[in-house]
């Protein structure tokens, strides 16, 4: 266990909070300031194939990184934004791509380790919504869909100028609604959700079934593709017509819903630039057809790499 000397801190203190971004690939952890300034942080990477422990293991490893810094003790709570789907309610987790975790009670295992500090858990989506709503893209919008587009595609919504989580952390998963009702099975059990055609695994294998072949390098990911696109080949360009048409799709059958104005999209597809958001721009304005949407627009996020753990922040000091 990862005691500090002394009392835990208050929650409402103005000192740091300790922030945890738990995907597939990387689990990081920070130590974060009322401003948003990181003060420390470290990162390991996700043993995603392991058994449960093993998983703790490395949270536990950054946690122990974080707690050799002298900001530790006065840290008062902790975030956790992580892959889904989350259950805030009973504190568990089951991400798709961490098998090992299925209902794993992350919230009382990290509050063990950490002496005892009040644990606050979100899904990822959520945490880079609540990131960019209070740094980024969508600061000063009452009402707003954020959207992470990488590995998977996840988001969250900001409905009258607060944060959505929903009752279990999991509003505004829009890379689970079905846009193609014939379309490809998706890991989450459905078919032909907006995660199964745009996010960067499915969308490079869309560009090689079109006939893109990687470089010298054998780089076949979303961001080789990007630069296919980007010379023009028409199977890359394809594929990323076709992720932008899933995401405006479901960006507008969110804005029809809840009525947003902004929708922020991130993720390392997004690091695609016009490649990504130049057909969605143009696909969005066939979708988003109603009077009180046509005037939503898409941006880019703001906060970068960062937003999960910005976000898990945030979490923690609500």
């Amino acid at each position: 266990m990862l005691t500090a000397p002394g009392p835990v801190p208050s929650v409402t203190t103005p000192g740091p909070v300790v922030a945890l971004d738990i995907g597939g690939t990387k689990i990081a952890g920070a130590l974060v300031d009322a401003a948003g300034g990181i003060l420390a942080r470290s990162r390991r990477p996700t043993p995603a194939r392991e058994d449960a422990e093993t998983v703790l293991g490395a949270v536990e490893a950054v946690l122990a990184d974080l707690a050799a810094s002298p900001l530790w003790s006065a840290a008062g709570a902790v975030g956790i934004g992580s892959a889904g789907p989350v259950d805030a309610v009973r504190g568990t987790v089951s991400p798709v791509n961490v098998p090992g975790w299925r209902d794993f009670p992350l919230v009382e295992r990290v509050r063990r380790l950490t002496g005892g500090r009040p644990v606050s858990l979100v899904g990822d989506g959520v945490a880079m919504t609540a990131a960019e709503h209070w740094l980024g893209a969508a600061r000063g919008h009452d009402n707003a869909l954020c959207l992470v587009v990488s590995t998977g595609v996840g988001g969250g919504l900001v409905l009258g100028g607060r944060l959505h989580p929903g009752p279990t952390g999991n509003a505004g998963h829009i890379g689970h609604l079905s846009v193609d009702l014939a379309g490809d099975p998706c890991a989450c059990g459905g078919r032909g959700c907006v995660e199964r055609l745009a996010a960067g695994p499915h969308l490079a294998r869309h560009a090689l079934d079109g006939g893109w072949r990687p470089g010298p390098d054998g780089d076949a990911s979303a961001a080789a593709v990007a630069r296919a696109a980007g010379a023009g080949h028409p199977a890359a360009l394809a594929a990323f017509e076709r992720a932008a048409r899933a995401l405006a799709a479901g960006i507008a059958a969110t804005a029809h819903l809840v009525e947003i104005d902004v929708a922020v999209v991130g993720g390392g597809v997004a690091g695609a630039g016009e490649v990504l958001f130049a057909p969605l721009r143009r696909a969005l304005a066939d979708y988003a057809t109603l009077s009180f949407a046509r005037g939503l627009t898409v941006v880019p996020a703001a906060t970068g790499t960062d937003a999960g753990l910005l976000g898990a922040a945030a979490a923690a000091r609500a």
